[in-house]
Parts: structure tokens; sequence; C-alpha cells
């Protein structure tokens, strides 16, 4: 039986981006389904480079390696007890009185006095990981790496046959953390400001009817913020996921449209929004109760566990609703995302 190609929407969100790995890692064990194209942003575009670099090299197995190795990486970057207090559980990251004093003083210093060398820990480590100039050749999935224009708040994807480590440093460019990084000419902020992640790209395309968007946000918080800190950090949060959640509201509407006429779709469009399946990997209602600051914490034992309880949620997906891949839809844009 013929295995079916599934499109993937990765969401950004810092340190929380290893719950992805879990569940890529679960996906490609399983041999249920094969990556079609692939688009992220920040941490979730690390993702999509890993997956479809170690494609590249390797098939199923090659990719689930470079998943590894790329998280392994950002961890051994950090060394030990710089930013997470040694001790903490594996699940609930304390950050070190250093890392909480750097975080207290962005609110004041922009990132050229803070870090006036402009150094950037991931910089290092794309050059080290990926073959930039090979994937650009030999890239075997369409990639939709979203990045923020700063001056105008628009979108920017970035594909597979342009990748430069610049692009996804800019996809991944917090604006409070790291000066804008500049590409032909335009300075560019996380793309989680303009789409996080994008999915009408995929949802567009032709070799593949499946998408499944792996949500990282939750769809709903178990409790209301009251401190000042907290309403700040909600805040943020809202912000990185309005674009996503318009994004989606607007493509339930088109489809519910396209499916509702009873003539034949003539528009390319229009023909494949009303055949589209989609899929909802909700990890937001797993890491709901994760503190806003452990995205920030860098440690391979929190990313070790966040892999794993990706892995766990990804078998549950498989063993109900990813049973349907390549036959039904399982997600109703509409019922999810749909109007208040």
């Amino acid at each position: 039986m013929a295995v079916p190609t599934l499109n993937l929407a990765l969401q950004g969100g810092g340190a929380h981006g290893a719950f992805t790995w879990g569940v890529l890692d679960a996906l490609l064990a399983s041999g249920r389904c094969h990556p079609g194209a692939v688009s992220g942003t920040s941490a979730g575009a690390m993702n999509a480079l890993a997956l479809a670099h170690g494609w590249m090299e390797g098939g199923p197995e090659g990719a689930r390696e470079a998943l590894t190795r790329l998280w392994h990486a950002v961890a051994a970057g950090v060394p030990d007890g710089t930013l997470v207090l040694a001790g903490s559980d594996a699940l609930a990251p304390r950050l070190t009185p250093l890392a909480q004093w750097m975080l207290h003083w962005t609110h004041y210093l922009a990132p050229e006095h803070a870090n006036p060398l402009d150094l950037h820990p991931l910089r290092d480590l794309l050059h080290q990981q990926f073959d930039f100039e090979r994937l650009r050749r030999e890239c075997p999935l369409p990639l939709y790496i979203a990045a923020t224009q700063a001056n105008t708040g628009r979108l920017r994807l970035f594909r597979e046959h342009e990748l430069t480590p610049d692009m996804v440093l800019a996809s991944a460019c917090l604006p409070t953390l790291f000066r804008p990084t500049w590409i032909d000419g335009e300075p560019y902020w996380d793309g989680g400001y303009s789409a996080n992640p994008p999915v009408l790209p995929l949802l567009l395309d032709e070799h593949a009817r499946d998408t499944l968007l792996v949500l990282l946000m939750p769809r709903r918080y178990p409790s209301t913020p009251r401190s000042a800190a907290d309403i700040h950090a909600r805040t943020l949060d809202l912000a990185f996921n309005a674009p996503l959640l318009t994004e989606l509201r607007q493509l339930g509407h088109w489809q519910a449209q396209a499916r509702r006429g009873w003539w034949p779709a003539l528009r390319r469009s229009e023909r494949l929004l009303r055949a589209g399946r989609f899929h909802l990997l909700d990890g937001g209602e797993a890491l709901a109760h994760q503190a806003p600051h452990s995205r920030l914490a860098v440690q391979r034992q929190y990313f070790e566990a966040l892999r794993d309880l990706g892995r766990a949620e990804t078998q549950r997906w498989l063993d109900g609703p990813g049973q349907h891949v390549g036959h039904t839809e399982t997600a109703d844009l509409n019922a999810l995302f749909g109007g208040a």
C-alpha cells in the first residue's frame, strides 16, 4: 500500500521546538507517511532544515539523525549551569540568576548595546551542521522558511533553492536578543510576527493533499495572568500566535466556500483548497503549563524531555486521527479556528 505524503507546518517556540523534534522523530520512525512540503518559523525553521538536510543525506534515518545532532549541538553550545539551574526537574527548568539578569536587561538595552560584538550562537552551528550549497542544489523537500521584514511587517518566505544561513537566522531573530538579519538590503526579524508558521503554501501544494500543523502555542491557556511579568509574557505569546490564527480563520472560510459550491472548481487555488485535508497535532495543550521563560531554557536534559513528550503525543495521534491520513481530514479549520 502506498505511503501517504504529509505536508508539515512547524510552529516556532524557542526551546519548545524540541517537542517538534520528538514529533518528527516519531513520524519518521513510524514509516506511516513521507514528508512533503515543509514550512517553519524560528525553531520550526531549524527543524524543517534538519529534516530536509537529513532526508537528503539518508532518508528517514538520516533525518532522525540530523534532528538529534541539531538539538544536541544547540545544547552543547551553552555550558551546563549557564542558563538553567543544575538539578531542575526535566520538564520544569529554572533559569539561573545570570539568565534572569540578562532577560531583565533586554527590556532596557538594545541588542547592539547588550551584544556589541553581535555574537549569535546559531550562526556557527548552522555552518557546522548543514551544507547549504548542496541543499540548494539537491533539497528533496519544498521548504517555506518564514521571516518578517522589520520595516514593513511583511512576510517573506525563503525557499529551498535560495536558502542561506542568514535566511534561517532571520526566521529566528528575536529583536530583543539579536540585531536584525540583513538580506538583500532589508532587515528581518523573527518570522513569528508575520506567520507562525505559514500554512497556505502547503494547502496549495499540488503534490500532497494532507497537511499537518504542529502547534506549540496553547489554543487556550489554563489561567489568566495576574502579575506584570506574566501579563507581559502572555502579550508576547498572543502577538506570536495572532498571524497564524488569522490565517487559519481565513483559510477555513475559503475552504468552506470552495466546498459549498456545486459547480466544478475552475481556479487552481479553489480546486486545491476543496481537496485539501487538514490535520492538527496540538502540542500547545501538552506545553500549556510550561513557564514562558522555559522557551529560553537551553539544556540537553530539557530538550530530551520535550522530545519524549513530543514522541508520546505523536504516537497517540498516530493511533487515533493519524490513521486517517491519506483518506479524510481530521481537523476542521472552521470549527477549530473560525469566528468566536
